[in-house]
């Protein structure tokens, strides 16, 4: 089974093909996307990959392009991300999108001799006599460093004392007398200044045989650092020449001129590695027509990212989207529904208003503030319907498919006083939200730091080295078989921390129903923000606001 055009197992004739293909940022797999996946999953389930103990532990991203050949004759391409097994190519799978076997030949070169660099690195650091004398420098150093200091306490010790002595004596002596004494004092300040710069002329001879063998140990790592840096980023920019991709309308463009005049303006390292290219790529090739794609999660969730085996996950937007832009010229593709307004023919309840704020609730797919495409936003809406409100307005946000209760300040006065309740997180919220899946607990705490994926916004990373604080009580009010009704109180407010602390595997592992970023869609995301409690910016009394999520389970 090395063949890389795969028939289907079944009879598909009577699936209706779509009529464009689908849009790979955001969208529902096809009934045929499905089945090839399903075809391809059970190969992998015979694969030994994924095994405890195999090169392969963690789980990894796969795409399935269903394609038709000259003859009409349906079938899927199948490919994974990055590498598989340690390796670029397996059987089964389309090739990388390079010249596999003349990339592979000179990459191999070039790497053998930057791992050679790694090796004289690793040598040299771990070294015990380098390792000795870094030692030996940094702490006689050190020691150096405190006697400097401790000899300069002393003398302005001295120097207080000295001046305290004079005022003393000022009045006993006459002006002869006390002019003499002053010249003395004088004087002795000099000389100890002397000694200390002759003192740290001492300490510096002493240290300097030590000093000269550190700082021939440190060029020596340094050059090879920066030889192995400069040869990296040359191999890598010499990688990117061979990455050419083709279009639907069989053009070629190379990768470095995809990204040029974006920010940033060089593909990050990977570009071109992912499912997706690699399968457009192969069919272009060998003159398949594409009909449509779908990259689905396979095996255990990473220890950052929220990945659900056997979950279907759009294309990545920081490597893929200047590719993919490209590669599907000449496709009929579907439009982009992220451009759509998903707020038309949506309102917004007032359940509290005075001359100084409102409390409206958001319904979900509704924005908070201006998107980068999409103007109409709860902002928009309130700036229109009071024309005459000073400030912001806009005190706290809830993500687009959040609904529930937000905060709004008629007055600059009060947008400040509300705000600073909830930067000194005294505002209490609590959520409403429906979970797929029964966390282990009925109640808890979750505390994940988190940070954005900076290669794929928007979604969000838990990062316990450089991640911020993100923590959050949960108490769990109904379950079913599958489902959970939960409140959750965020302590914190980051980007999307309730749904990542619901799906994340060290959170509950148990997304929030329709989550369409960490679980997967429904008619909506069940999470609702159904009860704040906060004081009012004029009257300092504590308000309560309640609006009931309607959610069961």
């Amino acid at each position: 089974m090395d063949q890389i055009f795969h028939e289907f197992e079944d009879d598909v004739s009577h699936i209706t093909l779509p009529e464009k293909f689908n849009f790979p940022f955001y969208y529902e797999p096809h009934e045929l996307a499905v089945k090839a996946a399903s075809e391809l999953q059970d190969y992998l389930s015979k694969q030994p990959w994924f095994t405890k103990g195999s090169a392969q532990e963690s789980g990894k991203m796969f795409g399935v392009l269903v394609v038709k050949r000259d003859d009409d004759s349906l079938g899927f391409l199948a490919s994974f991300s990055g590498k598989l097994a340690g390796e670029t190519t397996q059987p089964y799978f389309v090739p990388p999108v390079y010249e596999l076997e003349r990339v592979d030949q000179f990459f191999k070169l070039e790497t053998d001799k930057l791992d050679a660099l790694t090796a004289q690195l690793q040598e040299l650091e771990n070294d015990p006599a380098s390792i000795e004398l870094i030692r030996s420098f940094e702490s006689t150093r050190s020691r150096h460093a405190s006697r400097i200091e401790q000899e300069q306490l002393r003398i302005k010790r001295i120097k207080r004392e000295r001046r305290k002595f004079l005022r003393s004596q000022e009045a006993v002596l006459n002006a002869q007398e006390f002019e003499q004494l002053t010249a003395q004092q004088r004087q002795l300040s000099l000389n100890n200044n002397f000694f200390l710069r002759e003192y740290e002329e001492y300490l510096d001879q002493t240290i300097q045989p030590l000093e000269k063998s550190y700082s021939y140990l440190i060029a020596r790592i340094t050059d090879l650092k920066t030889r192995r840096r400069d040869g990296s980023n040359w191999l890598q920019d010499w990688l990117f020449d061979q990455y050419n991709f083709l279009n639907g309308s069989s053009e070629v463009k190379n990768v470095k001129a995809l990204f040029k005049n974006r920010t940033p303006d060089m593909p990050p390292a990977g570009t071109g590695d992912c499912a997706a290219p690699k399968l457009l790529q192969y069919a272009y090739q060998h003159n398949f027509t594409p009909i449509t794609m779908a990259e689905f999660w396979y095996g255990p969730s990473p220890a950052s990212k929220i990945r659900k085996h056997g979950n279907y996950y759009p294309a990545c937007r920081s490597k893929c989207e200047p590719v993919l832009e490209f590669m599907l010229h000449g496709l009929a593709v579907d439009d982009n529904p992220l451009l759509e307004n998903p707020a038309v023919d949506k309102e917004l309840e007032i359940i509290y208003e005075d001359q100084h704020m409102l409390a409206i609730v958001k319904p979900a797919e509704f924005l908070s503030v201006p998107g980068k495409t999409i103007s109409d936003c709860v902002q928009s809406r309130m700036k229109a319907a009071y024309p005459d409100a000073t400030g912001p307005m806009i005190v706290h946000r809830l993500d687009m498919s959040t609904s529930g209760i937000m905060l709004i300040a008629k007055t600059l006065e009060a947008y400040h006083h509300l705000q600073q309740q909830f930067i000194k997180r005294t505002i209490t919220k609590r959520y409403t939200a429906v979970l797929v899946g029964v966390p282990k607990k009925d109640n808890g705490f979750i505390d994940l730091p988190m940070r954005v994926d900076l290669d794929n916004r928007p979604y969000q990373l838990v990062d316990h080295e450089y991640g911020k604080s993100a923590r959050t009580k949960y108490k769990v009010i109904g379950q079913s078989d599958k489902q959970t009704l939960i409140h959750f109180f965020p302590i914190t407010g980051r980007t999307h921390q309730l749904r990542v602390h619901a799906a994340h595997r060290d959170g509950l592992n148990a997304p929030i129903k329709g989550d369409d970023l960490y679980g997967t869609t429904s008619d909506r995301m069940y999470l609702h923000a159904d009860r704040i409690v906060f004081v009012h910016p004029a009257s300092n009394e504590s308000i309560v606001l309640e609006s009931p999520s309607g959610f069961g389970v």
